[in-house]
């Protein structure tokens, strides 16, 4: 299993910039597939996130760009679709996206799937669409059946893969592949796999994305406190064995969220033969 991918997220400063390129460049050791970059709510990152874009195709990278739509008018997805095309960047990651604070629902598109119908509409088979998918369920979501509904309507509109939230119990993965397969969903479904760095960050995280965290593995990291060495050595160990367990099940890929850092999934590679 040699498929992976790797996401970023826009850095905010010319620091944070020149940083997240030495990262890169490292972790395109791994010779990723591709690598994603992350767009703000109601795009407000955009600017930030096609200039990182263009910079990892500049460095000879495939690329997807991430791209949501809620509050989003038809004229400004087809421009910055245009935009996307136009820079020679042929993969999207189509989200619905969340609203900033204080926005109103509004725009012409309320959900992924409405996004990725457009996309085929105007652009053909021009890019390859990657969805998101919830093992452990969206936040949002009504019940485990609307969310498996929801992943099948985006399928169905002419997404190619899907990637999941990231977990921890790869049960809760399993079974989520096994009911997508009888509901009829052909698609490949990528597991998404976060490193540990920090315990409060990671269960800050997953209190707003609704990635459950074990019991255990809560306590565990909380009763290393500060130190931060053993917690990462720890993460390193705890998801390096989620991933062994993935490919020994025949995952069709894994999609690293790195938090535009290289160490701990450098060393998770590197455990798994994959450096």
């Amino acid at each position: 299993m040699n498929n992976l991918s790797i996401e970023f997220f826009p850095p905010k400063t010319p620091e944070g910039a020149e940083k997240l390129r030495a990262i890169r460049k490292t972790l395109y050791g791994l010779k990723p597939s591709f690598c994603s970059v992350t767009y703000g709510a109601g795009g407000a990152t955009q600017a930030g996130t096609f200039a990182t874009v263009a910079e990892i195709l500049e460095e000879g990278m495939d690329v997807a760009s991430h791209f949501s739509c809620i509050g989003a008018s038809a004229d400004k997805v087809r421009a910055e679709l245009g935009a996307l095309k136009a820079m020679g960047v042929k993969r999207l990651v189509a989200l619905r996206g969340d609203l900033p604070s204080g926005y109103g629902v509004g725009g012409e598109f309320h959900y992924a799937s409405d996004l990725v119908k457009f996309i085929r509409a105007e652009m053909g088979e021009y890019f390859h669409i990657e969805v998101a998918a919830y093992p452990e369920f969206h936040p949002q979501s009504a019940n485990p059946k609307s969310d498996l509904n929801a992943l099948l309507e985006k399928a169905r509109a002419g997404a190619n893969s899907a990637i999941t939230q990231y977990f921890f119990n790869q049960d809760a993965y399993f079974r989520f592949v096994e009911d997508a397969r009888a509901l009829g969903i052909e698609i490949p479904i990528v597991p998404g796999i976060m490193p540990i760095s920090s315990a409060n960050q990671l269960i800050r995280f997953s209190d707003a994305c609704g990635a459950e965290i074990p019991r255990w593995l809560k306590l565990r990291l909380q009763s290393f406190g500060d130190d931060v060495e053993s917690i990462r050595d720890f993460g390193v160990e705890v998801i390096s064995t989620l991933c062994e367990q993935l490919i020994k099940a025949g995952v069709p890929g894994l999609h690293f969220y790195s938090m535009n850092q290289s160490s701990a999934v450098m060393q998770i590679c590197k455990n798994l033969g994959l450096h």
